[in-house]
């Protein structure tokens, strides 16, 4: 016999999937519920909790539980292909400049007429041949991270060095602290890695260090991941006494510190790294997909001695190696001062993207640093982001709710949009029919 809360469960899942209930319907309470349907609170606890997991549902603290839109794509946010090749997307960032098509050719050309170019043919050292290295450590001292090319690790992307990092250091079960919006490739990780992620109240300067010392004290946290130059979403810069603070609790505690500077590269002349301040603890992991282009999978972890063993066997579990020829055209372009000129070209870049948002959006109070690619958009309790995705899905436009970078059960009604992968002209018009689509569903 089926469980009486199983029935209920059927019915408004039937309900919800045959449009009974419409996308944004709020559902009674659960005192309401337990008491429509004869039923005790836990029992009517238990229905929105399997509503919830089954992703038709979303609870949502202080406000109730609310139909979702199942018209939107599941991995909207995180997969790329849930964006809609005709659609104007603000979900993933892939900033080029004009000149960079060419750049690659000349840098093929070069590698073509040069060396050994059978050896790129071959397997290569787990962590990266030692030249390149060399580059990347110098690239590093260049951020202000004293880092010796022993330390440094080749790998494929940012996103890679996170895996890395994660499955070299990291155990199922253990419990990372992040920041309550954080970056979702972190948050695919920990679930694939069987993590869990215990979420930092959200500042306008960043983790709170008091707030870290209390989770450590209620629970015992292996680790805590951080973003403090050019956080994604909020874009912050965590201040140096701020970083002091974090690194003293990180020392108290014993934690590991997974530090992401995917994209430090925007800040002009931030504090130290992290890394700088406890070396011994440290894993920094960066990439070059942002600041040269997405489609050169190259990055880096810098980690102390004890650690490197443990790294360069994940990266021969996951990859073997990075491609030489890959991580041979980046250090080229680091030696020769191309990376440093491309850095600050896009700067100025995401500056003026992120001038447009100001003044297209200034009512809605948009939250971003002066130069980075992406901008935090505050919707306020009135307005529902799933609402305002569908519209501007059906005008073209396509980006993220805060669901995919919170770690908490209630995402914010908020929207992140990734100012780097359209021309300015594209943006603009889609800026202008965000705020429209905004104000049309202010009145739903």
């Amino acid at each position: 016999m089926k469980a009486r809360y199983k029935t209920i469960v059927d019915e408004l899942a039937q309900a919800i999937r045959s449009g009974g209930l419409a996308a944004g319907t709020q559902l009674p309470t659960h005192r309401r519920l337990a008491a429509e349907r004869r039923v005790s609170l836990a029992t009517a606890t238990r229905v929105y909790q399997e509503l919830e997991a089954m992703r038709l549902v979303s609870g949502e603290a202080g406000r109730g539980t609310f139909v979702r839109d199942l018209t939107l794509p599941a991995g909207l946010g995180i997969d790329q292909d849930a964006v809609g090749a005709s659609m104007l997307d603000l979900n993933f960032n892939s900033p080029m400049l004009d000149d960079q098509g060419e750049l690659l050719r000349q840098a093929l050309r070069q590698v073509a007429t040069s060396g050994d170019i059978a050896a790129l043919l071959r397997y290569q050292p787990h962590g990266g041949r030692a030249a390149d290295r060399e580059q990347i450590a110098n690239d590093l001292r260049r951020r202000r991270l004293n880092v010796g090319p022993d330390n440094v690790l080749i790998v494929s992307g940012a996103q890679h060095g996170l895996c890395v990092a994660m499955m070299a250091m990291l155990r199922p079960g253990d419990a990372v602290a992040v920041d309550a919006l954080t970056y979702p490739g972190f948050k695919v990780l920990a679930t694939l890695l069987h993590l869990e992620l215990l979420p930092l109240p959200v500042t306008a300067d960043g983790p709170c260090p008091d707030a870290l010392h209390a989770l450590c004290r209620t629970r015992h946290v292996r680790a805590l991941y951080a973003m403090p130059t050019l956080h994604n979403p909020l874009g912050w810069v965590l201040s140096a006494s701020r970083r002091d603070a974090l690194v003293a609790v990180a020392r108290a505690h014993d934690l590991l510190i997974i530090e992401d500077a995917a994209y430090a590269f925007l800040a002009d002349s931030p504090p130290p790294p992290l890394a700088a301040l406890a070396p011994e603890r440290t894993l920094y992991v960066t990439g070059y997909s942002k600041n040269i282009a997405t489609g050169l999978r190259v990055g880096a972890v810098a980690a102390p001695d004890a650690w490197l063993p443990a790294l360069e066997r994940a990266i021969r579990a996951t990859a073997w190696n990075t491609p030489a020829l890959l991580s041979g055209i980046v250090c080229g372009w680091i030696a020769d001062g191309t990376l440093a000129r491309l850095e600050e070209e896009k700067r100025a870049d995401g500056r003026r993207r992120q001038q447009l948002v100001r003044e297209m959006l200034h009512p809605l109070k948009p939250i971003g640093h002066p130069n980075a690619y992406y901008s935090w958009l505050p919707l306020g309790e009135e307005i529902r982001a799933e609402a305002v995705i569908r519209r501007l899905r059906d005008d073209g436009v396509s980006l993220s709710t805060a669901e995919p970078f919170c770690t908490t059960g209630s995402p914010p009604h908020a929207l992140r949009l990734a100012l780097g992968s359209v021309t300015l002209a594209q943006l603009h018009d889609a800026l202008r029919k965000i705020a429209a689509g905004i104000e049309y569903c202010r009145y739903l």
